[in-house]
């Protein structure tokens, strides 16, 4: 559990995004938190500042969901070989 300070404003739209979605206010938060993850992921990768795998690890998913993301939005994925050496030996450990 960890307590959370914001200002009334804040609150008033996580309370009314969570009654729009019939969800609780914590999960509304984790909800955004989430996406906040995901585009501070997209945004550091679309700048060159994360590698694909890197932008995956930030926004706690796969590389290849991460692909899928980047493409929904249009973004051209710019894999090096870095990330192909790293996707090779993550499906080397699978199998």
């Amino acid at each position: 559990t960890v307590s959370v300070r914001m200002d009334k404003q804040e609150y008033a739209f996580i309370t009314r995004l969570a009654q729009e979605q019939n969800e609780d206010v914590s999960k509304a938060l984790r909800e955004l938190v989430e996406q906040g993850r995901l585009m501070s992921a997209i945004k550091q990768y679309k700048e060159g500042r994360a590698s694909i795998g890197r932008a995956a690890k930030l926004a706690g998913i796969s590389i290849s969901e991460l692909l899928n993301v980047l493409s929904e939005f249009n973004i051209p994925s710019k894999l090096d070989y870095e990330d192909y050496e790293a996707g090779l030996a993550s499906i080397k450990k699978e199998w």
